[in-house]
């Protein structure tokens, strides 16, 4: 398996919708239109692929030297384990610099890997819902 990761280019709605239902995570994948607005306002979008196939994704919202927002995250089932997710974290850090931190809101399924990627878990968060 060559997996080749890739920071110019964002792959078709269908393709970022498959694989988010694939590997379970919970975005509106019903609502083509809100995926497509969620890319074009991202500002570091790095993929993963094996030939043609995206098996995995990320996409961050940063100003580039305080704060980043690690939006999404997700790795293809067939992939897990595989370090995939890692080296997208690793490479997202890289494009990032050393002056943003990167901040993120886990699914509930991945409470558990986070810190064994580098990850620290806060208490000093909040939050106001969307209301859709």
């Amino acid at each position: 398996m060559e997996i080749i990761y890739k920071t110019d280019i964002t792959p078709s709605i269908t393709q970022i919708i498959e694989l988010y239902e694939t590997s379970g995570l919970p975005r509106p994948t019903h609502d083509v239109e809100r995926i497509e607005k969620m890319y074009k306002n991202s500002d570091l979008i790095v993929t993963a692929w094996e030939g043609d196939n995206l098996v995995g994704v990320s996409r961050t919202i940063t100003d580039w030297v305080w704060s980043s927002y690690l939006a999404d995250l997700a790795v293809s089932p067939n992939y897990k384990k595989s370090g995939i997710g890692k080296r997208i974290i690793e490479i997202t850090k890289e494009k990032l610099g050393e002056q943003s931190m990167v901040l993120l809101l886990s699914v509930p399924t991945a409470m558990e890997y986070y810190p064994k990627v580098g990850f620290k878990k806060e208490n000093r968060g909040f939050i106001i819902e969307r209301s859709k």
